[in-house]
């Protein structure tokens, strides 16, 4: 654990000069980007599915919890 601590302790600071953005992580941070949206896409059409059925009267309204207004 010891060297662990030191070589954290005496590992030098990178300069702004040497601490680039690559365009690995750029293209990671396009693919995370576009997963979200079809997430997103995806979820508002399984959404849409379940109002539907619900108005369809597909599930059992009888078990629901009820609503205080």
């Amino acid at each position: 654990m010891l060297p662990l601590l030191l070589t954290l302790a005496t590992d030098p600071v990178p300069t702004d000069n040497n601490v680039k953005a690559g365009w690995t992580a750029f293209a990671v941070f396009l693919l995370l980007l576009v997963a979200v949206g079809v997430l997103g896409w995806s979820f508002s059409r399984q959404l849409k599915k379940v109002k539907k059925a619900s108005d369809a009267g597909v599930y059992d309204e009888s078990d629901a919890p009820h609503k205080h207004v």
